[in-house]
């Protein structure tokens, strides 16, 4: 498990994805696109295929 903290930018807020879960997910962050979902009091990240 890894800890994260969230970090202000601009309005909203962000979480710095580290590139080994990238990775082990196949998303590149700059071509992918992702979906994000609330999942029983969870944010659920995933790719969009296309």
């Amino acid at each position: 498990m890894i800890e994260k903290k969230f970090t202000a930018i601009g309005n909203s807020w962000g979480i710095i994805v580290p590139k080994a879960i990238l990775d082990g997910l196949s998303i590149n962050p700059v071509k992918d696109k992702v979906s994000l979902k609330i999942d029983n009091n969870s944010i659920k990240i995933e790719k969009i295929k296309g």
